[in-house]
């Protein structure tokens, strides 16, 4: 189990720095702050660790630029063009300041889609795997400039662990203006205690959870934090949420005594670690208790455990399972097109053939394509 995030703990790191950290409330990058940020990154590099930025901003920067209201959050549109603005300022920014330290940087910006779409995410994964043979330190972002309100990350937490099973990695560092979660608002109870250890995700650590950035520049807060540890971790990624107000904030993490570790159990297989960090899904499948306890003991899912199914997928498309409280237990590839899906559901094994017309399939969703979350 990982205490901290230290370099031999972690050959593959990615390192999440918020708008709140980088830009000033002006709208001007944090340049001393952010120049003791890379001084760590040079002195990981050196360790042999590779480092992976994600990095926000863009938006803060070309509000700034475009002289924007609400930091350019009033409307969509508002914030398309910013952060097609800002991104050009904060590329210049990173490889600027990395070039001074002999690293070289390269710049990748991506979408929802680009990490939801099977294909796509393993373009995205050869890309980074090969920069980082090559060396290179990669700096991603949202492409907020083509992004819309139905699809997108919304914050960079989320991207950073998605990015984390893209690349392998073994760790995530998220900076934030908090040292890790709290027992309460540390701000308002001066008597809340830092929890140093997250083992598991349970609804106690998801109620502690703040679904407001403290900042108002940046898009995430701790709700968001939380869903990206049970993204990393569902990749067999620790995390860690730590802050980042402080100088040099990556070597005073590897000394430990600070931010709040949430831990995972071993790794699980490249497609299965897709399917579980998973954001959107084309429907649902509801199952009975029967079929819930099957699943738990690593059972497929077969059409007598289904209740009903709903949504517009297709065979192959990724779809939820749900139990009859409407907890989310798995995601899966379903086995059938919606149509046959619902008119299957409930029905034996026996039964399929006649009702469907042709020699069924066994399982709705197999278990070798499905992920218990």
């Amino acid at each position: 189990m990982v205490s901290h995030l230290t370099p031999a703990d972690c050959p593959r790191l990615v390192v999440k720095i918020g708008s709140s950290l980088l830009v000033d409330p002006s709208g001007m990058v944090r340049q001393d702050w952010l120049q003791t940020v890379v001084d760590d990154i040079a002195a990981r590099r050196a360790a042999g660790q590779q480092i992976i930025i994600v990095s926000s901003g863009a938006i803060a920067l070309g509000a700034r630029r475009l002289g924007l209201p609400k930091g350019g959050r009033a409307s969509l549109e508002d914030a398309q063009a910013a952060a097609a603005t800002g991104q050009i300022a904060l590329s210049q920014c990173w490889a600027g300041l990395l070039d001074a330290k002999g690293m070289t940087a390269a710049q990748i910006l991506v979408t929802l889609d680009d990490l939801e779409d099977r294909r796509r995410y393993l373009n995205a994964a050869a890309t980074l795997e090969r920069l980082l043979g090559l060396g290179v330190v990669p700096v991603i972002n949202e492409n907020d400039s083509v992004a819309t309100e139905e699809i997108r990350f919304g914050d960079n937490d989320r991207l950073a662990a998605r990015i984390a099973q893209a690349a392998s990695a073994q760790g995530v560092v998220l900076l934030s203006d908090v040292d890790g979660l709290f027992t309460d608002d540390p701000g308002k109870n001066p008597d809340a205690e830092r929890i140093p250890l997250v083992a598991r995700i349970d609804a106690r650590i998801r109620s502690i959870a703040k679904a407001e950035s403290s900042s108002g520049m940046g898009s995430g807060g701790m709700a968001s934090k939380i869903e990206a540890a049970r993204l990393a971790n569902a990749a067999g990624a620790a995390l860690v949420i730590v802050s980042g107000l402080h100088d040099h904030p990556l070597a005073r993490l590897a000394k430990g005594d600070c931010g709040t570790v949430f831990t995972a159990d071993g790794t699980r297989a490249a497609k299965k670690a897709w399917l579980a960090g998973r954001l959107t899904s084309k429907g649902r499948v509801h199952i009975d208790a029967g079929a819930a306890k099957a699943l738990a003991k690593g059972a497929s899912l077969l059409p007598a455990g289904a209740k009903s199914a709903e949504g517009s997928f297709k065979r192959g498309d990724v779809v939820e399972i749900v139990d009859a409280e409407g907890n989310v237990l798995a995601h899966g590839l379903a086995e059938y097109d919606l149509a046959d899906a619902e008119r299957i559901c409930g029905l034996r094994t026996e039964a399929l053939t006649e009702v469907l017309g042709y020699a069924p399939r066994a399982a709705l969703i197999h278990r070798d394509h499905m992920v218990l979350l």
